[in-house]
């Protein structure tokens, strides 16, 4: 590939190229393609014919290149000596071929670095000391990095690259002139471009430090390089804290923490790309996830117990006690822990919801007004008071969905302003109502997505309600037929995305009432144990609204202990 000013053309493009411009005058910018058009990739004109436009031109751009030349070479001044202002010897300074140029008081006026071609100087930069500012004189075309060519044959174990000339003899005098350090010649924007034309040299080295400005535009190019470079090969330092660069500890003799932040540069791997050993000490001291009892053993042979941090979804068909369950686990999560409890409950108002909690209390129907209105006004409170305690139960209010975008900022809102740190959703497809994908498998999966990163960012256990597709053949999951992950209605994100799925299975059409009343709970899905299958059996009780577990001891024999 070929570069013309800021952009980078294939040869293959161009009829000819490093043409000279008849309008900004530069030597080589030009790309001229076989109709005779072309482009000047410094100043930007498109000249439909190219050879109308450079008569009575040509010789004027020769003689341009040729006063180009003798300005370079005149620029090339000055004399060898200590870089006073920067803490840089005379023999590093003659090393690298950087001259100074002193002003009428006696003060560095200048500093001259130059850029060569082979061993051949094509191009100088001036650097000016009093506004910092810079001036090159001759092209950066083929030229290598800056001191690429002291280390051009060597090859070797280390290479260091900065992001300024200075940089580059501050590092190389901190290492004792050890190891090849060389700088980019663009500074941090034109990092990528001025590795790219320095590939063969750079990748002959075994390891390669980059060593740039400590800020956020060298940061950024540190990352950027690093990923042109062979894998493995490169290493991104850390400079410590309160210096920008080498050059900078170098003036403030910090020669040991600096060599010491230079063998400590870790190998640069792509975001969310770990080098595993060295983790070893968050892999021995991480966060132990405590796990809080499900109120049901047979869930939590199979479970552990339930985890913040995850996200569980229930499913089981129309009718078959997911409300009940998650009732009796809200009520349960409300009595044994001191955590605020979120619940979004789309299929019915505040009220309900309040009723199926309260009851569990009671150990009656309350939501049922022949059953309420046996209890005084004095015993309601009571109950009230006894299971929602101020400041820590949140529902969601509206009933029915709204815009996808607005129900998770409520519930962003009660994970992290209300510092719910447990969340019941109630349930995913009327989520799934709330957004414009025409395509309810794609809907699913952006939901499911966006539900599992809201979990990983705050930490919260989260409950997701989940339907079932309808069942193929004569008999429904209303008949009590077993559920498998198959069977989630919509989409596979609903299982990939979710730590653990629990299925409901009951038989409401039995003729035996106490079939009919037994929902068994079977795990369809364990990441954290694994262990799958038929966890137990609810009972429920049409008096109380209670679902119990029933205690057969026998099956679970087998099973590990919690």
């Amino acid at each position: 590939a070929f570069y013309f000013g800021d952009k980078m053309e294939k040869q293959s493009t161009w009829a000819e190229y490093n043409l000279p411009c008849p309008k900004c005058g530069g030597s080589d910018p030009v790309g001229r393609n076989e109709n005779d058009s072309a482009k000047c990739f410094s100043c930007g004109e498109f000249f439909p014919n190219y050879t109308e436009a450079c008569e009575g031109n040509i010789v004027e751009l020769e003689t341009k290149r040729e006063t180009r030349t003798t300005t370079f070479l005149n620029s090339y001044t000055g004399v060898f000596a200590d870089l006073t202002d920067r803490n840089i010897s005379e023999k590093t300074a003659k090393k690298y071929g950087v001259r100074i140029v002193y002003d009428a008081s006696g003060k560095i006026a200048q500093h001259i670095y130059p850029y060569f071609n082979g061993n051949e100087i094509v191009t100088t930069k001036t650097r000016f000391t009093k506004d910092k500012g810079f001036k090159v004189d001759g092209s950066y075309e083929n030229t290598g990095l800056f001191g690429e060519q002291l280390f051009r044959n060597s090859g070797g174990k280390y290479l260091t690259i900065t992001e300024g000339e200075c940089d580059a003899m501050a590092t190389h005098e901190m290492m004792d002139n050890k190891w090849a350090c060389v700088s980019i010649k663009r500074g941090a924007q034109g990092a990528v471009r001025d590795i790219r034309d320095s590939i063969e040299f750079i990748e002959s080295f075994d390891n390669i430090v980059l060593c740039f400005d400590n800020d956020q535009h060298g940061r950024k190019a540190s990352r950027d390089v690093a990923n042109i470079i062979k894998p493995g090969k490169v290493r991104i330092m850390s400079l410590p804290s309160g210096f920008k660069d080498p050059n900078a500890m170098l003036q403030h003799g910090k020669y040991t923490e600096f060599t010491k932040a230079w063998w400590e540069a870790k190998t640069y791997t792509p975001s969310g790309i770990l080098e595993l050993s060295s983790e070893k000490e968050k892999w021995l001291h991480r966060e132990v996830k405590e796990s809080l009892a499900y109120p049901w053993e047979g869930l939590n042979k199979k479970l552990y117990g339930m985890r913040k941090g995850e996200l569980v979804t229930l499913t089981g068909g129309t009718g078959l006690g997911k409300s009940s369950f998650t009732r009796e686990l809200s009520h349960y999560l409300i009595k044994n822990t001191k955590e605020n409890i979120g619940i979004i409950a789309l299929e019915e108002n505040w009220l309900k919801t309040a009723d199926g909690i309260i009851s569990i209390e009671a150990n009656d129907r309350l939501y049922l007004s022949e059953k309420r209105e046996k209890y005084t006004d004095e015993e309601l409170s009571e109950l009230f008071d006894k299971v929602i305690s101020k400041g820590r139960v949140f529902i969601h209010s509206h009933l029915g969905a709204t815009a996808i975008d607005e129900i998770f900022s409520k519930l962003r809102y009660m994970i992290i302003g209300c510092e719910c740190e447990w969340v019941i959703i109630d349930h995913l497809h009327m989520l799934v109502n709330c957004i414009t994908e025409s395509d309810e498998r794609r809907g699913i999966d952006q939901l499911m997505n966006r539900l599992r990163s809201l979990v990983e960012e705050t930490g919260v256990g989260m409950f997701l309600v989940s339907h079932l597709r309808r069942a193929a053949g004569e008999r429904g999951h209303e008949q009590g037929i077993v559920v498998s992950l198959s069977h989630l209605k919509g989409s596979q994100g609903i299982s990939q995305l979710s730590d653990s799925v629990i299925a409901l299975e009951r038989n409401q059409q039995a003729d035996d009432p106490e079939e009919a009343n037994t929902t068994r709970v079977r795990v369809l899905k364990s990441r954290y144990t694994g262990d799958t299958g038929l966890a137990c059996n609810l009972i429920y009780n049409p008096k109380t609204g209670r679902m119990s577990e029933e205690t057969d001891e026998e099956t679970f024999d087998n099973m590990p202990d919690f």
